[in-house]
């Protein structure tokens, strides 16, 4: 018996006190209607509406009913609505990763479009490289992650790419940085800044091999997974890094030229598993696209003599 079915049907009757206006405002037909009050009250064995007069009335049992009845549909009402808001993704702990370089003010831009759209989602956010989010989302200790690749890993469904072309990122004081271009074959004998191999395995060999295509075998690789302390090594000479324009922003004395031939492109996309995938997953990774391509870290204060040899602008240490 589908008990809420007939229970509607009841506190319809029950306001009208008439039959035939309450199966017009329930628009199904009398008939059935009365067979479903009469099913009721079998199944609760008491009579809910008093007959025997012209007027319909509520019988003791029927108004003792009502305001129970009343109460159970808001109920059903009330956890319709919760599962909903889970369902479409706009309640429940959503666990996300970002990469540890992520700018301060994509983040708050990201977690402000999530609140301003799920204003119930609790986004549990992680500071996790690359390799790290793939294996938690296989893992299934993420929900989604924010990956920068050169190729799709099997087993994730991603949401749109943004792409940003990869340059050189040198002191503004070095001969290279004259040029408005620079070439990798240019950047021979000089050591390599990068992020560590197993932060993001396949990036990492997809850079040295364009590198060594066009030229360029550096020295040595010196890993760095902090942007400040990129910029140290850079600044005591002897090495570049290959990254998007917009680190370079957050320091004034590093420069940025874009490589001849555009030969490195750096592709970040929200990833998330293929398979029963959480129902803010998709949300994540448009709004992580949209704020990927329009916002900019803010241009770096200027100088002066009393400043560190460069700016702080993380915290946290890494592994």
């Amino acid at each position: 018996m589908d008990l809420l079915r007939h229970l509607r049907h009841f506190v319809v009757v029950a306001r009208e006190l008439h039959f035939g206006r309450a199966a017009q405002a329930l628009g199904m037909a009398q008939p059935p209607l009365s067979q479903s009050i009469q099913r009721l009250e079998r199944e609760l064995a008491v009579e809910l509406f008093d007959r025997s007069r012209r007027q319909v009335r509520l019988t003791t049992a029927g108004r003792l009913l009502l305001g129970e009845a009343e109460e159970l549909l808001a109920g059903e009402l009330r956890v319709r609505h919760l599962m909903r808001q889970v369902r479409d993704g706009a309640l429940g702990v959503f666990r996300a990763g970002v990469p540890p370089e992520t700018p301060a003010v994509t983040l708050r831009a990201l977690l402000d479009r999530l609140a301003a759209a799920a204003p119930g989602l609790d986004v549990d956010l992680h500071e996790l490289t690359s390799a790290e989010q793939v294996r938690m989302l296989a893992e299934r200790r993420l929900d989604a992650g924010l990956l920068q690749y050169p190729e799709e890993p099997a087993g994730l469904r991603f949401g749109p790419p943004v792409t940003a072309p990869v340059g050189v990122l040198l002191p503004r004081a070095s001969p290279l940085a004259r040029p408005r271009e620079v070439a990798l074959a240019d950047l021979a004998g000089l050591d390599l800044v990068a992020a560590p191999r197993s932060t993001a395995p396949g990036w990492y060999d997809h850079v040295l091999d364009v590198c060594r295509r066009h030229g360029f075998t550096p020295g040595r690789v010196r890993p760095a997974r902090n942007p400040e302390f990129v910029f140290g090594l850079l600044l005591a000479g002897g090495a570049v890094a290959l990254e998007p324009e917009s680190l370079a922003r957050r320091e004034p004395r590093i420069a940025w030229r874009p490589l001849a031939g555009r030969p490195l492109v750096k592709r970040t996309a929200a990833a998330w598993p293929d398979r029963a995938p959480h129902p803010a997953a998709p949300m994540f990774g448009q709004f992580a696209a949209e704020v990927l391509a329009t916002v900019e870290p803010a241009p770096p204060a200027a100088v002066t003599p009393s400043a560190r040899p460069w700016p702080v602008l993380f915290d946290a240490t890494s592994d």
